[in-house]
């Protein structure tokens, strides 16, 4: 019997739910000064002066250090982006965001750099704040970055012709935000840093150490070998951890230049002002097609908030076109965008990462449709579904989707929510004059996961005592990866989970790795686990042949009871352990490794339908149900899915009805606490009711596509379709996130 497909209970938990892990802030580091930065109360304005004097004096205080103290190259942004929109690690010259870091104090206390840093004056001439994404476009707008003639980070153009609404009988259009959320994991950003001879040492909580050992190299003129990078458990990443911030790369200078480790922690405020926040569009749609419901056009442009100093964020549209058509067969797209600065807080990937907005434009434009051509939001649906039989299926947008049965997962909802009573219930309601409206809302996504493809090292080794030791590239950060790994090398080779050791997270002992961010890691860095383990058993058939005197190609392994023996004749068997016993030295090892491309990305895909209760008089909104069809491909562990799946539903409908980063028009943030920015506790949702359905891929030898961002997907349009659902009948044609109390109730007064 396969382990695969089995709800097995994770082994990282007992750790997690006893002593509590190893976190960055754990970490016992000796010696070690604390590092507190300095950051600009002002959005945008030219420094005049940093009189560190009276800070240098103060007690415990190490050193102070301004950006006219280092030598270190700026931060550029991705290669796509106009490279003149640098970042220094301190502002030089200018600020351009609150909560930029202007100075570095470090002290032997954090108590003694908090009170050092106060002490520190910076004057600095105010420049006009460009705060608006739509503003940063007009003639006479101030540039962020002068040498650059422009405040367009990024551009990208549709593919194919321009398209026509002249032969659409039902042609609607609107415009809607894709607010601003911040990714506040529950443990903020934290690092430590030191020098071991010549060699830096970084321990930070992080989504991939390999990629900041190469920026860490890189920024200090080292070669990798010469950089170890150390990710312990980390609470929570999101996509904002893919990369090392600016606070964490110049902790080797200060480390350097005090001879001691220094360590660096931030503040929650710190976090909601200085950590990319994602999403950040501005989205203007355009779908049009029959009276009967057949969809022939779409257009979509945005305008895509990069912040301060453009990097992930300002790319994000790149996804957001590759999806742009969705799950329906349109003949015509058309997708514009332009990314712009702006003296905000830098956006960066974030849970979905530039696929949630494109199904939420999507979702909300064929919904509109429906609206205006007056029929029913699930028939159009449907109607314009890619067909199952049509895979694969090229887009207009050149997107190569691998699999999918939209309709399968939209008939499956629809059944498990009852549709046709709570549209029953919902015109009661409605003849009724009930102050509670029912809402009903559909969204069905397709996203891409593992879109840049790539490789994964994995490898299995077997020990001395029968046990197996994994190394795998891709680092977890709640996913799952040590159950997941194990079960994969179980399933090969018959060794219990428990006897699967799984090792990541250390640069010194992973030879290389990639970011784990993109729903990539079972697709890519499981199947090199799983080709590792199969190759591992290869191995040991081998010396199993010696034990038993037999030849290779006789040899058969039993992974029911992890015994290997001659072909017709197991009641004469080996087990892993007498396998083991073969290991005499390091000279002969059994370990296989891998090291797995991929053939292509994956599309995962499904259906979400939710059911709210608006009250009319208040504007409150209630979340009743959440119907979720998610389809990865072959499920590995559905209690591993669920969690996944669960986390994504809860930030997905978060960010449709509580979320919201908020600056004033002199670019201050109005967000910068948890009392300001409504991140909702476990009470605020209904149980989800999560469906199964499985559509293996043919990208991979596991058929598996990945889950970690699907709930975001589907939630967020789901969610807010229902609220305007319940209120389209007084009038509401569109309600902009988050659907607030306050802003439902504005939206009814206005109709």
């Amino acid at each position: 019997m396969s382990i695969l497909g089995n709800r097995v209970v994770r082994k990282e938990d007992p750790a997690l739910l006893t002593h509590g892990g190893t976190y960055v802030d754990d970490i016992a580091s000796p010696g070690a000064a604390h590092v507190v930065y300095v950051r600009s109360m002002i959005a945008h304005g030219e420094i005049i002066s940093i009189d560190t004097s009276e800070a240098l004096l103060a007690p415990g205080v190490l050193a102070v250090v301004t950006s006219a103290d280092i030598e270190l190259p700026n931060l550029f942004p991705m290669i796509m982006i106009d490279q003149a929109m640098t970042r220094p690690l301190l502002a030089r010259d200018r600020v351009r965001f609150v909560g930029e870091p202007l100075v570095a104090v470090v002290a032997e206390t954090r108590a003694a750099a908090v009170d050092a840093a106060e002490a520190v004056i910076v004057d600095i001439e105010p420049l006009p704040a460009l705060v608006r994404p739509l503003d940063a476009l007009a003639d006479d707008a101030v540039l962020l970055f002068p040498d650059s003639g422009s405040n367009v980070a990024l551009a990208l153009k549709h593919r194919g012709d321009p398209v026509s609404f002249d032969e659409c009988a039902v042609v609607v259009t609107l415009t809607t935000v894709n607010q601003r959320v911040a990714p506040a994991p529950i443990e903020a950003r934290s690092a430590l840093a030191w020098w071991e001879d010549d060699r830096l040492v970084l321990e930070i909580g992080c989504q991939g150490p390999h990629p900041i050992r190469n920026a860490m190299a890189e920024m200090y003129g080292l070669d990798p070998s010469m950089v170890r990078v150390v990710c312990p458990d980390v609470g929570g990443g999101f996509g904002a951890k893919a990369q090392a911030p600016a606070e964490a790369l110049l902790l080797g200078e200060l480390s350097r230049r005090i001879g001691r480790p220094v360590r660096w922690s931030e503040t929650r405020s710190e976090n909601l002002v200085g950590m990319n926040h994602g999403r950040g569009q501005i989205q203007t749609i355009t779908l049009g097609g029959t009276a009967d419901g057949d969809l022939l056009a779409y257009r979509i442009d945005v305008v895509q908030e990069g912040g301060a100093y453009p990097n992930m964020g300002a790319v994000l549209p790149l996804a957001t076109r590759i999806m742009a058509s969705g799950v329906y067969d349109i003949p015509a797209v058309e997708f514009s965008s332009r990314s712009v600065v702006t003296n905000t807080t830098s956006t960066g990937a974030y849970r979905g990462a530039g696929r949630p907005e494109a199904a939420a434009a999507l979702e909300r434009a064929v919904d509109l449709f429906a609206s205006e051509a007056g029929l029913d939001p699930a028939d159009v649906r449907r109607r314009n579904y890619v067909s199952s039989d049509a895979f694969p299926f090229t887009t207009p947008t050149g997107t190569v989707y691998d699999c999918g049965d939209y309709v399968g997962s939209l008939d499956r909802v629809l059944a498990a929510a009852a549709y046709g009573d709570l549209r029953a219930e919902q015109t009661r309601r409605r003849e009724a004059d009930d102050r509670r409206l029912l809402g009903i809302g559909l969204a069905t996504y397709v996203e891409i996961t593992a879109m840049p493809g790539g490789s994964e090292y994995g490898s299995v080794e077997l020990l001395a005592d029968g046990t197996a030791r994994v190394v795998t590239g891709s680092n977890p950060y709640g996913q799952g990866h040590v159950t997941s790994w194990a079960m994969l090398v179980s399933e090969k080779t018959g060794i219990p989970i428990d006897s699967v050791e799984v090792v990541y997270g250390d640069t010194d002992l992973v030879p290389t790795g990639e970011v784990t961010g993109g729903s990539r890691s079972l697709q890519i860095a499981g199947n090199a686990v799983f080709d590792a383990a199969g190759k591992l058993v290869d191995l040991a058939r081998v010396r199993a042949a010696d034990l038993l005197e037999a030849s290779t190609d006789d040899i058969v392994l039993d992974t029911e009871l992890g015994r290997f023996h001659v072909v017709g004749s197991p009641a004469v068997s080996l087990g892993w352990s007498d396998v083991a016993a073969t290991i005499v030295d390091d000279d002969n090892p059994l370990v296989a490794l891998s090291d797995f491309t991929a053939s292509g990305p994956t599309f995962p895909f499904g259906t979400h339908l939710a059911v709210v209760e608006v009250d009319v008089e208040t504007g409150k909104v209630e979340l009743l149900r959440l119907v979720a069809c998610d389809d990865a491909g072959r499920i590995l562990n559905p209690l591993l899915v669920d969690g996944q799946v669960h986390g994504g539903l809860a930030q997905g409908v978060s960010q449709a009805l509580f979320e919201e980063v908020l600056y004033d028009d002199d670019g201050n943030p109005q967000s910068a606490t948890f009392i300001d920015y409504l991140v909702p506790s476990a009470a605020e949702f209904p149980m989800f009711e999560r469906i199964e359905m499985e559509t293996p891929t043919p990208i991979n030898p596991l058929g598996a596509k990945g889950i970690g961002e699907s709930g975001t997907v589907g939630a967020t349009p789901a969610v807010q379709n229902a609220v305007i659902d319940a209120l389209s009948h007084l009038g509401v044609r569109h309600i902009d996130m988050p659907l607030t109390p306050q802003r439902v109730w504005q939206s009814l007064q206005s109709n």
